[in-house]
């Protein structure tokens, strides 16, 4: 379900950390679906497509958009143009030039709840794909009608979590594995970087030396300063809201000074 590992991508088994990145409004300065809405000849979903989302369920809402898009006409090349076009956040592409300079520390995926195609487009588009070992996400296709069809990312028993994904699973197993497979050496510490509420769960699975970088004011941020305040302990990682990437990079500078 996760993409392969990049063939060309060089695997230090030495890595200290290891980084998770949300992709929608944080990688990405906007929501890849909504993308792929401007480019309908309306710029915009009928009421009845709307209102049929339910709370807890927004993949099965993203995979009607995507049939409903396909519908109208839309064309694939319509699609990749329009996610191709997406601006990053500020500061991610500065981000990313100094993580690509220390690749021998870090070891990065993205978590995402969107899907391959939009992700895997973005990223090759950004120059930036070979920097991701793993790409956990939807997976999707473009069927014979030329519609983009999402399938769930996995089942899982989280209460907290979409049914269709909890990223607090992929980062543990995640976790387990490599350290399997890097003869039992584990990361020294583990950072986190989103902004939406189903970014929270992962970082109640963050240990004391981790950081989770939760975007300004947006969900995660609220939730987890929420859960500071009420010393829940099942936060025990760092916060330190984002505005821009300079500040994760910033942050990241002085941990690698200091370790």
């Amino acid at each position: 379900m996760a993409s392969p590992s990049n063939p060309n991508h060089s695997e230090p088994q030495d890595r200290r950390f290891l980084m998770l990145f949300d992709f929608d409004e944080t990688i990405i300065s906007e929501n890849s679906d909504d993308a792929a809405v401007s480019v309908l000849p309306g710029q915009q979903l009928p009421a009845w497509l709307i209102n049929s989302y339910r709370e807890g369920h927004y993949h099965e809402f993203s995979a009607k958009i995507m049939a409903y898009i396909g519908d109208q006409g839309v064309t694939k090349e319509s699609i990749q143009a329009a996610i191709e076009k997406i601006p990053p956040n500020p500061g991610f592409v500065d981000l990313f030039r100094y993580l690509q300079s220390h690749q021998q520390d870090f070891e990065m995926v993205v978590v995402s709840d969107a899907n391959t195609y939009f992700i895997e487009t973005w990223l090759e588009h950004a120059g930036v794909r070979q920097l991701f070992r793993k790409i956990f996400t939807n997976p999707s296709h473009f069927d014979a009608a030329g519609r983009l069809v999402l399938r769930p990312f996995h089942s899982h028993s989280c209460p907290r979590c979409p049914e269709n994904m909890c990223k607090q699973a992929i980062l543990q197993e995640y976790v387990a594995v490599r350290e399997k497979e890097r003869g039992g050496v584990g990361f020294q510490r583990v950072f986190y970087v989103g902004d939406g509420s189903n970014d929270v769960c992962p970082t109640q699975a963050l240990g004391a030396q981790d950081t989770a970088f939760a975007r300004r004011d947006y969900p995660m941020h609220r939730l987890l300063l929420e859960m500071q305040q009420s010393q829940s302990a099942k936060f025990k990682a760092n916060l330190v809201p984002w505005a821009s990437g300079a500040d994760i990079a910033d942050c990241l500078d002085k941990i690698i000074r200091e370790t």
